[in-house]
Order: C-alpha cells, then structure tokens, then sequence
C-alpha cells in the first residue's frame, strides 16, 4: 500500500512523561534474542541493490513496561523519494503462519536497518500501532556498521504524537534502553559461531571437549571466589553463595551426581561412535559380498 507524505518525524531524547505531565504507559525496557537478530541480518543480506533499508515484523511477549522479542519475519517494501509501499497482504499471511507455530507471540513492533528516522518511519510506525493496539508498538532500528562512520549497535524508540492535531507522518521518536538476552541453548549456538574454528572441521567429541573446557574455566572460577572468601581476602556475597548451592549443592552431595552426569555423557558418545563404526564396516561388508 502506497503511503505519501511531506512531513518529518523528529528525534528526542527519552521522557518518562507526556506533555501533561501524565505518566506514560510506554514501554520502558526491550529484550530482544539472537534468533530475532539473526533474521533481520540475514534479510538485510538478502536485500537487492536498490534498497538502502529493509523493514519487517517483530514477534514476542509484552507487559505494561516491558517487551521481549523472541523472533521476526520481514516484510516486502519499496521507498522512493515520493513515496513507501508496504505490502501488508504479505505480512498478516506471514503473522497467520508464525501464530501457528508460536501461537504464545504476538505483534509487538517493527525493525529496520540502518538509524536514519524519517517520515517514512512515522508512517510505518502508525501502521503498526494499529496492528498492536491498544499497546504502542516499538521499532528496532539495527544499525549493521557496513556504512563509513557508523557503528554497528541495536537501538529501540517507542513514538509519541506531536502537534495540536497530531497527523501519523508527524511524531517523535523516543529511545528507550535494549538489551540482549539468551537462553542457554542459545549461547552455546553463539559459541560454536564465535569459535575460531570452522563449524564443519569440528567433530561431536571436538564440541564435546570444547564445551567442558568451558565448563572446567567456569569452576575454576567458582573455586577461586570461594577460596578467597574462605581465607577472608573478599567479603562473601549471600546470593551468590545460596545461587552456587543451588546449582551445584544437590549434584555434589546426592552419590557424586556431577561425575555421574558426566561419565553418562561420554558413555552415550562413545557408544554413539561404536555403533557408527560397526555401521559402516557391514555397509563395506554388504558391498564386498555383493561384488
């Protein structure tokens, strides 16, 4: 859908209250997972030569002051210097087949790469107000650092109206703090990314001696704090001592669970390989038979 307009949308730095004094309903924090920055890097990307930004949905849970974004689809789009086209078709039939898979998210804003705001941006920005109403809908702006003078960085703005009768190409945009957050399962996936070597070199028990030299670093640490608590060197910290024995407090004292839980993991690997091996010595088998 075509959308025109003559005016600009402004930058202002963050407020936590309206222009009556009242206090705003906005969000006042974002999270947002890797999965969700992965896509919109990989739609940047993927993105033709005549596109200097893309857009596209994000989906996640929200509060009244907070909002989690989980993952993100994009959306087709075209800018010119007349006008923006949206194709909203292809974003509710999107929505439709994410909603069956994550049936748990919801709307909660859009992205864009890049960090110019422009008029464009306040009209996609009340687009997608309507889609989240009644709450506001958040844009992430990602910035991928491959212009010169520009950083690569997240950044996240809620909008407010501007003038005695607001119009949706006329409003502010208001930052608001991001931060990135993962689940366990998907820092070991960044691990395995950031490692320095190539994914496709590395074997099972390659990631397997990786992941408990990590492991083993990690306890190394624990030890040392506790240690130096012990000889009075630090002043002990109660959470992280009722945290420490919750994590590792029942695995020790319950018949070594710890060292049970991992001689089970080597096992289940080593058994794993004898069974790939014995598989590939009949296959040569059958084939020796049959010549």
């Amino acid at each position: 859908m075509p959308i025109r307009s003559s005016s600009s949308a402004a930058y202002i730095q963050n407020s936590s209250t309206s222009t009556n004094g009242v206090p705003s309903t906005r969000p006042t924090s974002l999270t947002i997972h890797p999965s969700a920055l992965f896509s919109i890097l990989d739609h940047y990307l993927r993105r033709t030569d005549a596109q200097h930004r893309v857009i596209g949905t994000l989906l996640g849970t929200r509060t009244d002051s907070t909002v989690d974004i989980k993952s993100a689809f994009a959306v087709l789009h075209s800018e010119t210097d007349e006008q923006v086209a949206v194709d909203m078709d292809y974003h509710r039939a999107m929505y439709d087949l994410c909603i069956r898979v994550r049936p748990n998210e919801t709307i909660v804003g859009w992205y864009s790469t890049g960090s110019d705001l422009n008029t464009y941006s306040a009209l996609i920005q009340n687009f997608y107000s309507q889609e989240t109403a009644p709450n506001q809908a958040v844009h992430v702006a990602l910035d991928t650092g491959t212009e010169e003078g520009k950083s690569a960085g997240v950044k996240a703005y809620v909008s407010s109206p501007v003038g005695i009768f607001p119009k949706p190409e006329n409003c502010v945009f208001v930052p608001i703090p991001c931060e990135l957050r993962f689940h366990e399962a998907e820092r070991s996936g960044l691990d395995l990314l950031l490692s320095p070597n190539p994914l496709s070199n590395q074997t099972d028990l390659d990631v397997l001696a990786s992941s408990l030299t990590d492991v083993q670093n990690m306890l190394n640490r624990v030890l040392a704090y506790v240690q130096s608590v012990l000889r009075g060197e630090v002043v002990g910290d109660k959470a992280v001592g009722r945290y420490l024995m919750d994590v590792l407090g029942t695995g020790v004292e319950e018949d070594g669970g710890w060292t049970a839980g991992l001689q089970d993991t080597l096992m289940v690997t080593y058994l794993a390989n004898l069974v790939r091996s014995q598989a590939e010595v009949s296959a040569r088998l059958a084939l020796t038979t049959a010549a």
